[in-house]
């Protein structure tokens, strides 16, 4: 993609030429500019044809697409979500996958799905409070739909040990010199209870939260957000839908803040046929809550040093104190 700044200008012109080339006579109308930041732009658009309209979203590469170790690129996200497509996952269809050597650079074109994401919205709203009653079961029985995937159809995508991961976070935590002694406390308990890696790794979506969720009056719409997919441990999406920060005060409700352990785990365990080990995913929810302590740092740093000065990442950075509390809060009862 070229350094200059993307218009609607230079969007529109190569959408428009991929319409006529998908369906000839279709036209590209009603192009918006969707807030989203620098790592991924976003526009919306309506496909204008003889077979009616189609409402679609188109992502492209940003300045930070693919900053973070690990995470996927818009090309490999877009052939996942094809794969998880096939197999019944919720997910938005994928239209088009651009050429990352393109006009606009590598991207794709995705379905456009009503619903909610908004986690203050779906978590208080009245017009939502069917679906809160089954969202904790849905999310158990959509993570086991996921989790029943074959890793092998999806060579593309990093294997991680969870040691792998324990020491990926240290070297980004220590990268900021910030000195934390709750996350150093955090990271020599989750050293010192270390489970085994998986006898059978899964397919792991990796940000499976409050937030990158569609939700309707009627329950779970579709799965967001796939760029932290890897194949690792399934108990790993558990554990980090329980983090406390995505229950956004909702604190009784250690599902997002709209359900129990209980209703995830039953909803998981009908749909996989596999007993959900509590105790791991216990481990993941602390490694969860360290590794979010960790994000929120690294937004910190972004707004600090220049490199993004928006009033989100301000915000967000400010946030590590309150993963110290949630830290002490699970870790104190686990010493005595």
């Amino acid at each position: 993609m070229a350094d200059t700044p993307l218009s609607d200008a230079r969007v529109y012109p190569v959408l428009q030429a991929l319409a006529e080339q998908r369906m000839p006579g279709a036209r590209v109308e009603r192009l918006t500019r969707l807030t989203g930041g620098a790592s991924q732009p976003m526009w919306a658009f309506e496909l204008v044809s003889p077979a009616g309209v189609e409402a679609l979203v188109l992502r492209l590469t940003g300045a930070l697409s693919g900053a973070d170790e690990g995470t996927l690129g818009l090309t490999e996200e877009a052939r996942l979500l094809e794969l998880m497509a096939a197999h019944d996952v919720p997910v938005a269809g994928v239209w088009q996958v651009l050429d990352a050597h393109g006009e606009l650079g590598a991207g794709y074109i995705m379905q456009r799905i009503e619903g909610e994401t908004l986690p203050q919205r779906i978590l208080r709203d009245d017009a939502y409070r069917a679906a809160r009653q089954r969202l904790a079961r849905e999310c158990g029985q959509v993570l086991a739909a996921i989790h029943r995937v074959p890793p092998a159809d999806a060579p593309y995508l990093p294997q991680v040990s969870v040691a792998q991961w324990l020491d990926r976070q240290y070297r980004e935590y220590r990268s900021y010199r910030e000195p934390r002694p709750v996350f150093e406390l955090a990271f020599q308990w989750l050293r010192d209870h270390l489970p085994p890696d998986p006898v059978e790794p899964a397919i792991v979506h990796g940000d499976f939260r409050n937030g990158n969720l569609m939700v309707t009056h009627h329950g779970l719409r579709a799965v967001l957000d796939w760029e932290m997919a890897h194949i690792g441990d399934p108990m790993a999406d558990l554990g980090w839908l329980c983090v406390d920060s995505w229950r956004f005060g909702e604190i009784d409700r250690p599902v997002g803040g709209f359900g129990s352990r209980a209703q995830l785990f039953a909803g998981y365990e009908a749909a996989s046929g596999v007993s959900v080990c509590a105790e791991t995913v216990g481990f993941w929810e602390i490694f969860g809550c360290l590794k979010w302590g960790i994000i929120c740092q690294k937004m910190a740093r972004s707004f600090s040093d220049g490199t993004d000065r928006t009033v989100e990442r301000g915000a967000i950075g400010r946030r590590a104190s309150e993963t110290e509390i949630d830290l002490l809060a699970r870790l104190a009862p686990l010493a005595s």
